[in-house]
């Protein structure tokens, strides 16, 4: 009976220690999976704090120092269209440190600018208007950055059309037509008060006059629907219809239009072009039709 006791004393113990020896190992891993959450975590920590510091250097001004005038653009990025007036002007900053980034369109720099990627960007006036006016956070630097005038350019081979352009125009400033159409676009008591209308009895029987443009340069020429509008479509409009021409409007890369021109793909290029020495080696200009401002464009 004792021995009976004993052996089934001794199976017990021997029970006993295994259910512990198997609590014990169970409790291992449950240290290793704290721990390893702990690592993880801090890793995790470790991660997050590194994007938020390269996100930090991403968001820093492209130059440091705010522009506030002319006198601040030395050493900043500033944004152009390509081949522009802006374009052209502003490369003379780059001999004193400043970065010109040039984007195909006035509303990428615009974009860009409030990114943060480039310090303002220098265009006409009359857009740099419509782009405040449509976008929260941006302003126009009362100093402005340069006075043009437009002017439409023509083929050197066209001497003809160009002295008959200069004579569509002269009329068109005389009876105020020209001045109208200007009006109808740019002034807060005059705008859409003034629509150009062709006269019904226009005799196009001299062909079509192609025109070059960039339509993305509000008011000047800009899409309504799938229809080229603007101060330079209605000009263009009211010269072919007294020369007697049909309009077609050709839209393109600002860059492109000089090349068109010259190649013969379009007969005059009209896209507020400001006459420079430069473009004059290319082409012929008539006369001036517009008067403008570049201006600088910052966030406020």
């Amino acid at each position: 009976m004792k021995k009976f006791l004993a052996t089934a004393l001794a199976v017990c113990m021997t029970i006993s220690l295994a259910a512990c020896g198997s609590s014990a190992q169970g409790n291992e891993p449950a240290a290793e999976s704290s721990a390893a959450v702990s690592s993880e975590a801090g890793t995790e920590a470790a991660a997050e704090t590194a994007p938020a510091a390269e996100s930090t250097e991403a968001q820093e001004p492209a130059a440091e120092g705010a522009v506030t005038s002319i006198d601040d653009l030395p050493g900043k990025k500033i944004g152009v269209q390509l081949g522009t007036t802006g374009d052209i002007y502003a490369s003379d900053y780059e001999e004193e440190g400043s970065t010109i980034e040039r984007f195909n369109k006035g509303n990428d720099a615009v974009q860009a600018l409030l990114q943060g990627k480039i310090d303002c960007v220098i265009i006409d006036e009359q857009p740099a208007k419509a782009f405040v006016a449509n976008t929260t956070g941006l302003k126009i630097l009362d100093e402005p950055f340069a006075e043009e005038d437009y002017a439409i350019c023509v083929s050197k081979d066209k001497a003809d059309l160009t002295a008959k352009i200069n004579e569509a125009l002269a009329q068109l400033k005389s009876d105020g037509t020209l001045d109208n159409i200007i009006k109808n676009y740019i002034g807060d008591d005059t705008k859409g008060q003034s629509p150009y209308e062709s006269p019904a009895d226009v005799d196009r029987s001299n062909g079509t006059l192609v025109m070059a443009t960039n339509a993305y340069f509000e008011p000047y020429e800009y899409y309504q629907g799938d229809k080229v509008v603007g101060i330079d479509a209605d000009m263009a409009q009211a010269v072919c219809d007294v020369l007697g021409y049909e309009l077609k409007i050709e839209d393109m890369e600002f860059d492109s239009i000089i090349n068109a021109i010259q190649s013969g793909k379009a007969d005059i290029g009209v896209a507020g072009i400001t006459v420079t020495e430069d473009r004059q080696q290319s082409v012929d200009f008539t006369d001036s039709y517009a008067s403008s401002k570049q201006v600088i464009i910052v966030k406020e």
